[in-house]
């Protein structure tokens, strides 16, 4: 029989390894189920307003305003809650590739020295004397004499392994969780990035919005003040009794009580943008400029929006790899019932002197294998089991939920932009209506018709009729901007070949077992 070489020893722990890859991979995960109300959805939603196709893109574009593409564009670089969200999916990738780790046999280099220097009259000496083979006396074949002490100095260099043969998918099935979780946390992440933008824009719109009622709410105390003039002078001369004085005044006092709780509006609204910006007002003032006219003009939400389109919904994606997740947990939890078959060792050289450890002739092994079954946990390891199948039930039903609410959003989220869309006409033909009225009423003014009272009058009207419009154009986006964050993003005919495309996400009751 021919001894082993270290090139003999290796060569069997890459069998031991191959054939542990080859064994293994065993899944006990069962497959995944969904709530029926999720693998049931509607063709498409009730409420669609025009045809179109279905391709994604940067949705906030739609709203066709430079301003605030320039506020979202300084968000996403800036933004607090973005990069903590970045930093949150870098952990759950970190901890996937720790419990990926697991395939892998650990293998660690160790070096050292062993000094030993004892007494002969004690340890192993003053057992070598008890046995009788040292001294004069001594029954050995060969008679020798121990030395006072005993020493030696032992080199080691060595390399150590351990592998667990993952034949019943524990290792696997825990690996494929973590990878499920972290999937989950970069839908989080979008799903928060889809927020902080809404966020955003609705800030963005609500500023618009007071500015312009500020601007309007003055120009209404200035003609209010001309009113309060004339109004005055009319009861001095005996024209007009202290009623409609008083009457007149009470508008003005109102008018100009409202001013301050705009401004305080505008202040808070600006803070906020401030905020989610990451800076300070200054920060905000240098980027978003004095004028603000956002156009109520966007594209139109695509006809007969597919409902499977959800599914692209992050928060859905979410909730999908959850439940992904919890499957393989059941996977790696039945997995630790059975037997696990693992073994370790070391493999180096080995001398009483430094210049040996590069003699291979000083070579050492040690080759350990193991089975080891669980006998007695006390009921540990199978309510980790149950713990692992309410945990799946429980991401069942939490995807559900979430489909479900999905779909219910985007059938509220398009019913409320077709009546904003209807609002916001209506009141833009009565502002056409209050424009010809003021411009008919300056000119009876000017031909001494009509008094200048009653040309204020009109005026006021139209002034309070701007005011609705500008709140109305404000739903209006507001609207949109729900749809977009019910969708999850835009469908609009893309306007480049290289226009982001948003992947497609399959259902989970669809998935095979990888």
């Amino acid at each position: 029989m021919h001894p082993k070489t270290p090139i003999t020893v290796i060569r069997t722990v890459l069998c031991l390894l191959v054939s542990g890859a080859l064994f293994a991979g065993c899944s006990l995960a069962p497959r995944t189920s969904v709530p029926e109300s999720v693998s049931e959805l509607p063709g498409d939603f009730a409420e669609s307003l025009a045809d179109g196709p279905h391709e994604p893109v940067e949705w906030w574009h739609a709203f066709a305003d430079p301003a605030l593409n320039t506020v979202v564009d300084s968000v996403l670089v800036s933004n607090f809650d973005l990069a903590a969200g970045v930093a949150r999916v870098q952990q759950a990738r970190a901890r996937a590739r720790m419990v990926r780790a697991a395939y892998f046999p650990a293998i660690q280099v160790s070096g050292g020295v062993n000094d030993f220097d004892s007494p002969t009259n004690a340890g192993i000496g003053a057992q070598i004397q008890e046995l009788g083979l040292g001294g004069d006396q001594s029954d050995f074949p060969i008679p020798f004499t121990l030395p006072d002490r005993l020493a030696l100095t032992t080199y080691t260099l060595s390399a150590d392994f351990a592998y667990e043969l993952d034949f019943w998918g524990r290792v696997r099935n825990d690996a494929l969780a973590a990878g499920a979780e972290h999937l989950a946390s970069e839908s989080d992440f979008h799903a928060a990035r889809i927020g902080i933008l809404s966020e955003t824009i609705t800030t963005y719109f609500e500023i618009a919005d007071l500015r312009r009622q500020t601007a309007l709410a003055r120009e209404m105390v200035d003609v209010l003040l001309e009113q309060e003039q004339l109004a005055l002078t009319r009861y001095d001369r005996g024209l007009a009794g202290s009623f409609y004085l008083y009457r007149v005044r009470q508008e003005l006092r109102n008018a100009q009580a409202g001013l301050p709780q705009l401004e305080s509006l505008l202040a808070g609204a600006e803070g906020r943008l401030s905020v989610l910006l990451g800076g300070y007002r200054p920060d905000m003032e240098a980027i978003l400029p004095d004028a603000l006219t956002p156009s109520p003009a966007a594209d139109p939400v695509p006809a007969g929006v597919p409902a499977d389109l959800l599914l692209q919904r992050p928060d859905v994606i979410a909730a999908g790899q959850r439940l992904d997740a919890a499957r393989y947990a059941i996977g790696a939890r039945r997995a630790q019932l059975l037997p696990t078959f693992s073994f370790s060792g070391s493999i180096g050289l080995q001398s009483t002197e430094v210049d040996g450890l590069f003699n291979v002739d000083q070579w050492f092994r040690n080759l350990i294998g193991n089975l080891t079954a669980p006998v007695i946990q006390g009921g540990r390891l199978r309510n980790n089991v149950a713990l692992a199948h309410a945990r799946f039930d429980e991401m069942a039903a939490a995807y559900g939920r979430t489909v479900v609410t999905a779909v219910n959003e985007v059938e509220a989220a398009l019913a409320g932009l077709e009546n904003a869309t209807r609002r916001h006409a209506f009141l833009r033909s009565r502002l056409e209506e209050a424009q010809a009225s003021a411009a008919l009423k300056s000119q009876r003014y000017a031909s001494g018709i009509d008094s200048y009272m009653d040309y204020l009058n009109v005026l006021l009207t139209r002034l309070n009729v701007e005011s609705a419009l500008a709140g109305a154009e404000r739903d209006l986006a507001l609207a949109r901007l729900a749809v977009h964050r019910a969708l999850g993003g835009a469908w609009t005919a893309p306007d480049s070949p290289d226009a982001p495309r948003m992947t497609s996400a399959q259902p989970v009751s669809n998935r095979e077992d990888r």
